[in-house]
């Protein structure tokens, strides 16, 4: 029988001792708690579909630098804190200046807040499912702690740009921390994009804790290039009345894997998550949701949506859970999937468990391709193929884009996809 592949022991070694103590010694206890991790393989149920994407080598086990200059000049509509290489970089970052809402780097954090969130880090998520967020906490050099006191309002988004640099391969380990205090509203942009071309990993966490009456909107753009293997995990606990926005859109690449979970933990709470991903070539796109009802009188409406070109490959696992105490619960779950050429592949797998009595819940899934009755009426109405091609193809997502609150996002996105059609459609 083949062994079982192993995390190397590379992997299990930071470069950096630059945060306080309390960290360190949690960073250190999660490494030793890694020693001889099992790799997924196609038969582990949750990657069985993306295990044989995932290259691995000891050169990319190298933390890369975060010593040289951000090619970010992004002009945001909003606040802006700029990772590189996962170690913030405060020159290129204009932070809020408002009464309830601090900001910091995990390195400049004193020992008290340190010790509290070392206490935290991780209490969001499911490792079991999201494996590789145990490898963020056993590498992680840096961190955002972003706290909203009860009532406190961040009058405009706040853009965390996410900036990989690899001239030569190695890993960066982004983390967010977010705590909403009961009544806070806030807009969480994280963008993450990539310069130079080694072959590196991104293992990403971002984590919010929140609260009574909180109401959180998460942004997530991924355009990372080529040679950026991206391994992301977001968890969220949500308490009473709070209300959760979700919008996920990815460009593929050679692995790309993001873990979003949900936790509905108050009565009245409320959370609804959007995604697009759109694929080409040989890329790779694998989103898992999971959502658990564990109150009572909660909402859930799930939405995702892929395209795939090419030879590329998308992935969607979507699960619902309805705990035994999580009466009148409201759950609602939907996955299309658009297929643009014969050598694409789209796998998607809904799932819903229920364990209450009195709930109402669906999910559904859909996988097809272009309409060809409605590319010929398009044409024949003097359009030309590619532009119907791009027309249909558009009409199948914009619903999710259009719904992005923030606009220069949904420019953003709007310009890949543009790009995405050149590359994918030509003029017939």
């Amino acid at each position: 029988m083949k062994p079982v592949p192993k995390l190397s022991s590379a992997f299990l070694h930071a470069a950096c001792d630059c945060m306080p103590e309390p960290l360190l010694a949690l960073r250190k206890q999660r490494a030793s708690a890694l020693v001889d991790m099992p790799l997924p393989t196609r038969k582990t149920e949750n990657w069985k579909y993306s295990a044989k994407y995932l290259k691995l080598s000891d050169d990319m086990a190298i933390s890369l630098p975060a010593d040289g200059k951000t090619g970010t000049s992004l002009a945001v509509p909003g606040y802006k804190v700029v990772f590189l290489n996962g170690v913030m970089i405060p020159e290129a970052s204009e932070f809020p200046d408002l009464d309830g809402i601090t900001i910091e780097s995990f390195r400049d954090l004193n020992n008290d807040d340190a010790t509290a969130l070392s206490k935290k880090l991780g209490g969001t998520l499911d490792h079991d499912q999201a494996q590789f967020a145990r490898l963020n906490g056993a590498r992680f050099e840096d961190g955002l702690l972003i706290r909203l006191k009860p009532g406190a309002v961040l009058d405009q988004p706040l853009f965390i740009i996410h900036e990989t640099h690899g001239d030569a391969s190695g890993s960066a380990y982004p983390r967010v921390y977010v705590e909403a205090g009961a009544n806070s509203q806030m807009t969480l942009v994280e963008e993450y994009t990539s310069g130079g071309e080694a072959p590196v990993l991104v293992g990403t966490v971002t984590e919010f804790d929140v609260a009574d009456g909180a109401n959180i909107t998460s942004i997530r753009l991924n355009m990372e290039g080529e040679n950026v293997q991206h391994i992301g995990a977001t968890g969220v606990l949500q308490a009473r009345s709070s209300r959760f926005e979700s919008h996920c859109v990815g460009f593929g690449g050679p692995l790309r894997r993001h873990d979003l979970q949900v936790r509905l933990e108050g009565e009245g709470a409320e959370t609804k998550l959007n995604g697009v991903v759109v694929t080409q070539g040989k890329q790779h796109y694998d989103n898992h949701t999971a959502i658990d009802h564990v109150a009572a009188h909660c909402n859930s409406e799930e939405t995702y949506r892929n395209i795939a070109a090419d030879k590329s490959h998308a992935v969607f696992n979507g699960r619902i859970h309805i705990h035994q105490d999580a009466q009148k619960s409201n759950a609602d779950m939907n996955n299309k999937n658009l297929l643009l050429n014969s050598g694409a592949e789209i796998d998607t797998k809904p799932e819903l468990e229920i364990y209450a009595d009195d709930v109402k819940c669906a999910h559904g899934a859909t996988i097809g391709q272009l309409d060809e009755t409605s590319l010929f009426y398009l044409v024949s109405r003097g359009i030309g193929r590619r532009d119907a091609n791009v027309l249909l193809t558009m009409a199948f997502i914009n619903e999710l884009v259009a719904q992005i609150p923030v606009e220069a996002v949904r420019e953003t996105a709007q310009t890949r996809l543009n790009e995405f059609f050149d590359k994918t459609f030509e003029e017939a």
